[in-house]
């Protein structure tokens, strides 16, 4: 259960079950207007979405799905049921209106840890707002679907609409389920895919795995992989810090885990502590000697310390193992240029464009090389 929401909590049951079957006594009691607040995980809230209307045959039951981030709520609702008999209407998706609100800290990886918000999502305000219009023009049960943290906005940044709740619910996640969240997230997206996505977007994905960081029946090598998950979300938001404290806390769990090392190494690199990014990549590869990637990283490190020699020498480990690497072979004669050793430095911008013949600055520096060798 979230401590931060102990301030509801005699309003939760332990078991999924059990939760449910509150939920459904209490919505076939309620006639005229309702709030209730169910926290769940989006696969929960769509099987619930499912099963609500076979278990409550007697109620008409509508399903809104916002699907973009919205500030008012009243007029999608009053199209949404225009000519419609409606006594329970499911709402699914309001956390799209709040994301870009979220200002917590990611580098605190303390679970269910609320931040100090600087402002109130205008879809609270909106809600906090026009409560009475709700009440007043809907004579119908509103049921929320959301995740813990959007709860928690509830609480703290809507609390006159939020104080008119009929009842709040917490349909705790089984093992089953959890598992399956984990392992879609685990599977899904790497580094360079998550550079693609917006920042409401990379806000999403860290909050689902903290919250499946929290999770009671999270087994610890998931918590593990998890971690290093989140590490690199982090670095892809640039919250270098917070990175550190995720891969450290995966290294914890498994100290082998040489993705782990690598991307410490990267976080380290990227806050210019390479001396310390150097040791993280070498770490990485005492686990794999042949962790390409780890030599062209530690390559990069030496580079900006000026040890050029041993940098060439990285280069060569990773471009042994995957001559393929186009930016390897490109740094490389940056590097080789650096030592005077020019036609050492275009052999290597050679190899870089028969890799990516459109590469422009290599084509730009081995023109520049060319010259110093004549010069």
């Amino acid at each position: 259960m979230n401590p931060n929401l102990s301030d509801w909590d005699d309003d939760l049951s332990p078991e999924p079950e059990e939760a449910y079957q509150d939920l459904l006594r209490a919505l076939k009691r309620k006639s005229g207007f309702g709030l209730f607040f169910v926290q769940c995980t989006p696969v929960e809230a769509d099987k619930l979405i499912v099963k609500l209307p076979q278990d409550i045959p007697q109620k008409k039951i509508a399903v809104l799905r916002l699907v973009e981030a919205i500030d008012n709520l009243y007029q999608p609702v009053t199209e949404f049921i225009k000519d419609k008999q409606v006594d329970i209407l499911l709402i699914k998706g309001l956390e799209y209106s709040l994301y870009k609100y979220e200002k917590r800290s990611f580098g605190e990886i303390t679970e269910g840890k609320f931040s100090n918000l600087t402002s109130v999502p205008h879809i609270l305000n909106h809600l906090n707002q026009q409560r009475e219009r709700f009440r007043d023009d809907f004579p119908i049960s509103f049921v929320f679907l959301l995740r813990s943290f959007s709860i928690n906005y509830f609480i703290h940044r809507a609390p006159d609409f939020f104080d008119w709740r009929s009842g709040v619910f917490e349909l705790p996640t089984t093992p089953e389920l959890v598992e399956q969240e984990s392992n879609r997230l685990l599977l899904e997206g790497d580094y360079e895919e998550y550079l693609q996505l917006n920042t409401e977007q990379k806000i999403e994905k860290i909050l689902e795995i903290q919250e499946l960081l929290s999770e009671t029946y999270q087994k610890l090598i998931r918590r593990s992989n998890l971690l290093f998950k989140m590490g690199n979300l982090l670095v892809a938001v640039n919250e270098y810090e917070g990175s550190l404290t995720s891969y450290d806390q995966a290294l914890k769990i498994q100290p082998d885990y040489h993705y782990a090392w690598n991307g410490k190494g990267n976080a380290l690199a990227n806050l210019g502590r390479n001396i310390e990014a150097i040791a993280s990549y070498d770490q990485a590869l005492k686990i794999i000697r042949d962790y390409h990637q780890a030599w062209y990283n530690r390559g990069n490190a030496l580079g900006k310390l000026g040890r050029n020699e041993e940098a060439v020498s990285s280069y060569d480990q990773a471009l042994e193992i995957q001559p393929e690497l186009h930016q390897a072979w490109y740094n490389r004669g940056i590097v080789l240029r650096k030592l005077e050793r020019f036609e050492e430095a275009i052999a290597s911008y050679d190899q870089a464009l028969k890799i990516r013949p459109d590469d422009y600055l290599a084509w730009n520096l081995r023109a520049i090389t060319r010259w110093n060798l004549k010069s």
